[in-house]
């Protein structure tokens, strides 16, 4: 093992698994792994279906174990690192053993409903987790958070607004708490009129204009549900109000999340919009790990702006924030949903606006028949999303798409 570096403290190195190993999370987590030699170690690694790219990762870091979860693939991964001391495996159990493995830190990184088993067999394994998986507290929040608490298990966030959070928290209480603002960039549609929106494309509500991200994220991006599903998950992660929970449209991506507390202070976390520099906190925390990434330079950036978000031309953000008031399982519908609808935009079967229409009929239908209250346990959650998806799809159906 590569000697660690004399500025790196004593309680590294540090033993990682990473779920999502070859997603944009993983690929910028491999970046700050190689960009601090003798820091890291690699137990495990995990992806969906690309073998090729999996074992690309699983050489690249030295990983113990690589499991992909597409069964049909088993086969490509293994001869992919044949002549290599790396352990294979498939099928969603192999994710859920790799998650297990013994190690200092797992990387919750798989996107979407499919992220949600695996992230919680480390929770239950006793891990510490760096979360990026939002599905792990927008669908079962209450029971991944039970869980981590009842397990001693730490739960670090790696998404970019939430890190900035914890950072400006700087260990204070809850308790003292008056307002917590993520900020959004606003997307691609940030200065297009209503009538422009109606028209938009996949490809120009794919063109984010901060972030590198994967198009389901991306699009969520443009129309800022993501910032409504991740004001629950501030709500898990920090044990606030829903009530304290607000959104600020901050173009330039610089200040990612802001903290007023009782006292009429105000904290902001700030960085450049790259994700290296919140998984590298998460991977070195309590410690610093040093990153290429570039540095702020705010005389040269010169002026930041903020705007309060548009609910007319962005209805998406008010239906989640309505699903976050309402608690119980409207955030697990309101995902499913989503990722339905998204996925149906991207298809080209419905257009940008319809996504939020039929996300709301959907959480309107759901409680309407008395079946939102909170799932008592994952298994449960994951039940309701699936219940979800499949009337979903057969609104779609019946819609003609």
């Amino acid at each position: 093992m590569t000697a660690v570096p004399a500025s790196v403290p004593a309680s590294l190195p540090r033993r990682l698994t990473i779920l999502g190993a070859t997603g944009s999370i993983g690929r910028s987590t491999e970046a700050v792994i190689l960009g601090a030699p003798g820091v890291f170690e690699t137990v495990a690694v995990a992806g969906g279906r690309d073998a090729q790219n999996l074992a690309r990762v699983a050489r690249a870091l030295g990983a113990e174990f690589a499991a992909i979860a597409e069964p049909s693939a088993y086969a490509e991964l293994k001869d992919a690192l044949a002549g290599t001391n790396i352990a294979v495996g498939a099928g969603p159990e192999a994710l859920k053993e790799a998650a297990a493995m013994e190690s200092d830190l797992v990387i919750g990184a798989i996107a979407g409903a499919a992220g949600v088993a695996p992230t919680y067999a480390a929770v239950e394994a006793g891990r510490d987790v760096a979360l990026a998986n939002k599905e792990c507290l927008v669908c079962a929040g209450d029971s991944f958070m039970r869980k981590a608490r009842e397990k001693g298990v730490r739960v670090l966030p790696m998404d970019s607004e939430h890190n900035a959070i914890f950072q400006a928290l700087g260990g204070e209480s809850a308790r003292t708490i008056e307002k917590m603002w993520l900020t959004a960039s606003g997307g691609p549609f940030r200065t297009w009129s209503a009538e422009q929106i109606a028209a938009a494309t996949p490809d120009q509500a794919l063109a984010h204009p901060n972030w590198a991200m994967g198009p389901k994220v991306t699009i969520d991006s443009a129309s800022l549900m993501n910032k409504g599903l991740e004001l629950i998950e501030a709500l898990h992660i920090f044990g606030v109000e829903a009530r304290k929970l607000d959104v600020l449209v901050h173009p330039q991506s610089i200040v990612h999340g802001l903290v007023s507390f009782e006292d009429g202070a105000v904290t902001a976390g700030m960085a450049v919009p790259d994700m290296k520099v919140p998984i590298a906190h998460c991977l070195g925390w309590p410690d610093r790990v040093p990153t290429r990434a570039r540095r702020l330079d705010l005389a040269e950036i010169g002026a930041l702006t903020f705007e309060k978000p548009d609910f007319a031309r962005f209805p998406a953000l008010r239906v989640a924030m309505q699903a976050l008031a309402a608690g119980g399982a409207m955030p697990t519908i309101l995902n499913a949903a989503n990722e339905i609808m998204v996925a149906a935009f991207l298809d080209k079967h419905i257009s940008f606006n319809d996504i939020a229409k039929n996300v709301e009929a959907i959480c309107e239908l759901f409680e309407k028949e008395g079946a939102a209250r909170t799932p008592a346990n994952i298994e449960a959650a994951l039940a309701v999303d699936h219940n979800v998806r499949e009337r979903s799809r057969a609104r779609l159906a019946a819609l003609g798409h």
